[in-house]
Protein backbone atom coordinates (compact mmCIF):
# COMPACT_ATOMS: atom_id res chain seq x y z
CA UNK A 1 0.00 0.00 0.00
CA UNK A 2 1.32 3.39 -1.02
CA UNK A 3 0.70 6.29 1.36
CA UNK A 4 0.74 9.91 0.20
CA UNK A 5 0.26 13.11 2.19
CA UNK A 6 -0.35 16.15 -0.03
CA UNK A 7 -0.14 19.55 1.71
CA UNK A 8 -1.98 18.35 4.79
CA UNK A 9 -2.96 20.73 7.59
CA UNK A 10 -4.73 19.70 10.78
CA UNK A 11 -6.16 22.32 13.10
CA UNK A 12 -7.87 21.85 16.45
CA UNK A 13 -9.67 25.14 16.85
CA UNK A 14 -6.99 27.84 16.81
CA UNK A 15 -4.20 25.28 17.35
CA UNK A 16 -2.29 24.16 14.26
CA UNK A 17 -1.26 20.58 15.00
CA UNK A 18 0.13 19.87 11.50
CA UNK A 19 1.12 22.37 8.83
CA UNK A 20 1.63 21.70 5.12
CA UNK A 21 2.69 18.05 5.54
CA UNK A 22 3.75 16.32 2.31
CA UNK A 23 5.53 12.98 1.97
CA UNK A 24 5.17 9.58 0.30
CA UNK A 25 5.75 6.16 1.87
CA UNK A 26 6.19 3.40 -0.67
CA UNK A 27 5.21 -0.23 -0.04
CA UNK A 28 7.73 -2.08 2.13
CA UNK A 29 9.42 0.98 3.62
CA UNK A 30 10.36 1.32 7.29
CA UNK A 31 9.93 4.93 8.39
CA UNK A 32 10.57 6.58 11.73
CA UNK A 33 8.44 9.64 12.49
CA UNK A 34 10.59 11.44 15.04
CA UNK A 35 10.25 14.56 17.11
CA UNK A 36 9.57 15.69 20.68
CA UNK A 37 6.34 15.06 22.55
CA UNK A 38 3.60 17.29 21.18
CA UNK A 39 5.20 17.64 17.77
CA UNK A 40 2.21 16.13 15.94
CA UNK A 41 3.36 12.52 15.51
CA UNK A 42 0.26 10.85 16.97
CA UNK A 43 -2.00 13.26 15.07
CA UNK A 44 -0.37 12.09 11.86
CA UNK A 45 -1.13 8.43 12.66
CA UNK A 46 -4.74 9.25 13.55
CA UNK A 47 -5.08 10.88 10.13
CA UNK A 48 -3.76 7.73 8.44
CA UNK A 49 -6.32 5.67 10.37
CA UNK A 50 -9.04 8.12 9.32
CA UNK A 51 -9.92 8.66 12.98
CA UNK A 52 -9.73 12.40 12.30
CA UNK A 53 -9.97 14.36 9.05
CA UNK A 54 -7.42 16.83 7.66
CA UNK A 55 -8.37 20.50 7.74
CA UNK A 56 -6.74 20.98 4.35
CA UNK A 57 -4.96 18.77 1.84
CA UNK A 58 -5.44 15.12 1.00
CA UNK A 59 -4.26 11.74 2.22
CA UNK A 60 -4.11 8.95 -0.35
CA UNK A 61 -3.79 5.25 0.40
CA UNK A 62 -3.54 3.15 -2.74
CA UNK A 63 -4.74 6.22 -4.69
CA UNK A 64 -7.93 6.53 -2.60
CA UNK A 65 -8.50 9.83 -0.84
CA UNK A 66 -9.47 8.47 2.55
CA UNK A 67 -11.37 11.62 3.47
CA UNK A 68 -13.68 11.13 0.50
CA UNK A 69 -13.72 7.35 0.09
CA UNK A 70 -16.82 5.25 0.55
CA UNK A 71 -17.36 3.30 3.77
CA UNK A 72 -16.61 0.09 1.85
CA UNK A 73 -13.32 1.50 0.52
CA UNK A 74 -12.24 2.80 3.93
CA UNK A 75 -13.14 -0.47 5.69
CA UNK A 76 -11.10 -2.39 3.14
CA UNK A 77 -8.09 -0.13 3.66
CA UNK A 78 -8.44 -0.20 7.45
CA UNK A 79 -8.33 -4.00 7.48
CA UNK A 80 -4.88 -3.82 5.91
CA UNK A 81 -3.46 -1.64 8.69
CA UNK A 82 -2.25 -3.11 11.98
CA UNK A 83 -1.67 -0.82 14.96
CA UNK A 84 0.34 -1.12 18.15
CA UNK A 85 0.11 1.47 20.91
CA UNK A 86 2.29 2.62 23.78
CA UNK A 87 -0.44 1.58 26.25
CA UNK A 88 -1.11 -1.76 24.47
CA UNK A 89 -4.94 -1.41 24.38
CA UNK A 90 -5.54 -5.10 25.01
CA UNK A 91 -8.87 -6.23 26.46
CA UNK A 92 -8.13 -6.99 30.08
CA UNK A 93 -10.67 -9.79 30.64
CA UNK A 94 -9.50 -11.78 27.63
CA UNK A 95 -6.38 -13.92 27.31
CA UNK A 96 -3.68 -13.24 24.73
CA UNK A 97 -5.22 -15.86 22.48
CA UNK A 98 -8.71 -14.42 22.92
CA UNK A 99 -7.51 -10.88 22.14
CA UNK A 100 -6.11 -12.12 18.83
CA UNK A 101 -9.21 -14.18 18.05
CA UNK A 102 -11.41 -11.13 18.62
CA UNK A 103 -9.61 -8.96 16.06
CA UNK A 104 -9.70 -11.82 13.55
CA UNK A 105 -13.45 -12.12 14.06
CA UNK A 106 -13.87 -8.35 13.60
CA UNK A 107 -12.12 -8.43 10.20
CA UNK A 108 -14.11 -11.54 9.15
CA UNK A 109 -11.04 -13.78 8.95
CA UNK A 110 -12.05 -17.29 7.78
CA UNK A 111 -13.18 -19.13 10.91
CA UNK A 112 -11.51 -22.37 9.91
CA UNK A 113 -8.15 -20.59 9.73
CA UNK A 114 -8.33 -18.61 12.99
CA UNK A 115 -6.70 -21.27 15.18
CA UNK A 116 -3.70 -21.75 12.89
CA UNK A 117 -3.28 -17.97 12.47
CA UNK A 118 -3.25 -17.52 16.25
CA UNK A 119 -0.57 -20.22 16.54
CA UNK A 120 1.47 -18.54 13.80
CA UNK A 121 1.55 -15.03 15.25
CA UNK A 122 1.98 -16.13 18.87
CA UNK A 123 5.02 -18.18 17.85
CA UNK A 124 6.30 -15.28 15.74
CA UNK A 125 6.50 -13.03 18.81
CA UNK A 126 7.66 -15.84 21.12
CA UNK A 127 4.65 -15.87 23.44
CA UNK A 128 3.53 -19.48 23.15
CA UNK A 129 3.94 -20.13 26.87
CA UNK A 130 1.87 -17.01 27.66
CA UNK A 131 -1.02 -17.51 25.26
CA UNK A 132 -3.61 -18.39 27.93
CA UNK A 133 -2.62 -15.61 30.33
CA UNK A 134 -4.49 -12.33 30.79
CA UNK A 135 -2.89 -8.91 30.27
CA UNK A 136 -2.63 -8.35 34.05
CA UNK A 137 -0.36 -11.42 34.22
CA UNK A 138 2.10 -10.20 31.60
CA UNK A 139 5.20 -8.01 31.80
CA UNK A 140 5.46 -4.81 29.77
CA UNK A 141 7.52 -6.48 27.07
CA UNK A 142 5.07 -9.38 26.86
CA UNK A 143 2.14 -6.98 26.63
CA UNK A 144 3.69 -5.18 23.70
CA UNK A 145 4.51 -8.45 21.94
CA UNK A 146 0.90 -9.55 22.46
CA UNK A 147 -0.19 -6.25 20.92
CA UNK A 148 2.13 -6.88 17.98
CA UNK A 149 0.77 -10.42 17.54
CA UNK A 150 -2.75 -9.00 17.39
CA UNK A 151 -1.66 -6.49 14.74
CA UNK A 152 0.10 -9.18 12.69
CA UNK A 153 -2.87 -11.54 12.78
CA UNK A 154 -4.83 -9.54 10.20
CA UNK A 155 -1.89 -9.89 7.76
CA UNK A 156 -1.43 -6.13 7.47
CA UNK A 157 0.27 -4.33 4.62
CA UNK A 158 1.08 -1.44 6.97
CA UNK A 159 1.94 -1.49 10.68
CA UNK A 160 1.55 1.77 12.58
CA UNK A 161 3.51 1.79 15.83
CA UNK A 162 2.72 4.77 18.05
CA UNK A 163 5.53 5.21 20.60
CA UNK A 164 5.49 1.42 21.15
CA UNK A 165 8.59 1.36 23.34
CA UNK A 166 7.57 4.22 25.62
CA UNK A 167 6.84 1.93 28.57
CA UNK A 168 9.60 -0.64 27.95
CA UNK A 169 13.07 -1.10 29.41
CA UNK A 170 16.17 -1.20 27.18
CA UNK A 171 16.14 -4.97 26.60
CA UNK A 172 12.47 -5.13 25.67
CA UNK A 173 12.82 -1.98 23.56
CA UNK A 174 15.49 -3.65 21.48
CA UNK A 175 13.54 -6.91 21.21
CA UNK A 176 10.48 -5.09 19.89
CA UNK A 177 12.42 -2.96 17.41
CA UNK A 178 14.22 -6.08 16.16
CA UNK A 179 10.87 -7.84 15.70
CA UNK A 180 9.49 -4.91 13.69
CA UNK A 181 12.63 -4.80 11.56
CA UNK A 182 12.44 -8.54 10.86
CA UNK A 183 8.74 -8.31 9.93
CA UNK A 184 9.50 -5.44 7.57
CA UNK A 185 12.34 -7.35 5.96
CA UNK A 186 10.75 -10.79 5.69
CA UNK A 187 7.15 -9.86 4.91
CA UNK A 188 7.81 -6.54 3.12
CA UNK A 189 5.30 -5.01 5.51
CA UNK A 190 5.44 -1.24 5.64
CA UNK A 191 6.29 -0.02 9.16
CA UNK A 192 5.66 3.55 10.29
CA UNK A 193 6.87 4.08 13.85
CA UNK A 194 6.65 7.26 15.90
CA UNK A 195 9.23 7.86 18.61
CA UNK A 196 11.13 10.60 20.38
CA UNK A 197 13.83 8.13 21.46
CA UNK A 198 16.91 8.88 19.37
CA UNK A 199 18.70 5.75 20.57
CA UNK A 200 16.04 3.62 18.89
CA UNK A 201 16.35 5.58 15.66
CA UNK A 202 20.14 5.29 15.67
CA UNK A 203 19.92 1.49 16.07
CA UNK A 204 18.50 1.09 12.56
CA UNK A 205 19.53 2.65 9.28
CA UNK A 206 16.03 3.64 8.23
CA UNK A 207 14.27 6.66 6.79
CA UNK A 208 13.56 9.42 9.30
CA UNK A 209 10.90 12.10 9.00
CA UNK A 210 11.43 14.71 11.70
CA UNK A 211 8.43 16.75 12.83
CA UNK A 212 8.69 19.81 15.05
CA UNK A 213 5.91 22.23 15.87
CA UNK A 214 3.68 20.44 13.37
CA UNK A 215 6.05 20.87 10.41
CA UNK A 216 8.44 18.51 8.64
CA UNK A 217 11.94 19.73 9.38
CA UNK A 218 13.85 16.84 7.81
CA UNK A 219 13.15 13.78 5.66
CA UNK A 220 16.24 11.72 5.03
CA UNK A 221 16.15 8.47 3.09
CA UNK A 222 17.97 5.47 4.53
CA UNK A 223 20.87 3.74 2.87
CA UNK A 224 21.06 -0.05 2.65
CA UNK A 225 19.36 -1.50 5.72
CA UNK A 226 21.76 -2.55 8.45
CA UNK A 227 20.71 -3.50 11.93
CA UNK A 228 23.07 -2.41 14.67
CA UNK A 229 22.35 -3.67 18.13
CA UNK A 230 22.91 -1.15 20.89
CA UNK A 231 25.23 -2.82 23.36
CA UNK A 232 25.30 -1.66 26.96
CA UNK A 233 28.57 -2.62 28.64
CA UNK A 234 28.77 -3.24 32.35
CA UNK A 235 31.94 -2.70 34.34
CA UNK A 236 33.19 -5.99 35.78
CA UNK A 237 33.78 -6.05 39.54
CA UNK A 238 37.14 -7.39 40.55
Amino acid sequence: MKLVFNNVDKNFGVISALKNISFTVNPGEFVFIVGPSGAGKSTLLKLILNQIKPTNGEILIDDINISLGTKSEIDKIRRKIGVIFQDYQLIMDKSVEENIALILDIVSFPKEKISSKIDEVINQVNLNNRRFLFPSQLSGGELQRASLARALAIEPEIILADEPTGNLDNENTWNLVKLLSDINKKNHTTVIMTTHNQEIVNSLDKRQIEIRDGEIKKDNQSSEVTVKKVVHHKKNDK
